[in-house]
C-alpha cells in the first residue's frame, strides 16, 4: 500500500506486549477498590464504632492496590525507557540461549550467561546497563524474584 506521493505509509507502532493483559486487569482491580473503599466509607460514615475501625481497615487495602498498582506502571514505563536507550545502541539483550524441545532455555548455557552478567554487575556496580542485562540474566536461570529485584536496581540507577 502506498500513499498519494508513492512512498509507504508510516508503519503503526504496536502496543508494547502485555499492555493490554495489565490494563485489563488494572480496570479490574479499579473496580473491586471502587466497590471496597464505597463499603469502607459507608461504614466510617455509620458512626457506630466497629464498623468504623472495621471500615478503616477495609479502606487500607484498596490504597495499597492502589500502589501497588503505581508502582508497577512506573518500573514498566522506567524499563521500556531503557530497553529503547539499549535499542538506539544495539545493546538490548538477545535471546539466543539454546532450548530444549519443550523451550525450556539450557541450564548450563543459561549459567554461564548470568556468570558473564554478573561479572558485568561486580566490573560496574553503578551500571544500569550491567544490572538489566542481570536481570535478563536471571530471568533465562528462571529466578524470577532476583530479576526483579535487578530490574528495580537498574531503574534506580538509570537517569534518562
Amino acid at each position: 500500500m502506498t500513499t498519494e506521493d508513492g512512498s509507504s505509509p508510516p508503519a503503526r507502532r504496536r502496543p508494547p506486549r502485555g499492555l493490554v493483559g495489565a490494563l485489563a486487569v488494572t480496570f479490574l482491580l479499579a473496580i473491586y477498590v471502587w466497590a471496597i473503599a464505597g463499603r469502607g466509607v459507608a461504614m466510617v460514615a455509620s458512626g457506630e464504632p466497629v464498623l468504623v475501625a472495621i471500615g478503616a481497615a477495609a479502606l487500607v487495602v484498596p490504597l495499597l492496590v492502589v500502589g501497588l498498582i503505581a508502582r508497577e506502571f512506573w518500573l514498566a514505563a522506567r524499563v521500556q525507557r531503557m530497553a529503547d536507550v539499549l535499542a538506539d545502541a544495539g545493546e538490548l539483550p538477545v535471546d539466543d540461549l539454546p532450548r530444549s524441545p519443550g523451550g525450556r532455555i539450557d541450564r548450563d548455557a543459561a549459567d554461564a550467561a548470568f556468570t558473564e552478567a554478573q561479572a558485568a554487575v561486580e566490573a560496574e556496580p553503578e551500571s544500569w546497563r550491567a544490572w538489566y542485562h542481570l536481570a535478563f540474566a536471571y530471568d533465562a536461570a528462571r529466578d524470577r524474584r532476583r530479576a526483579r529485584a535487578a530490574l528495580r536496581k537498574a531503574s534506580s540507577l538509570f537517569t534518562g
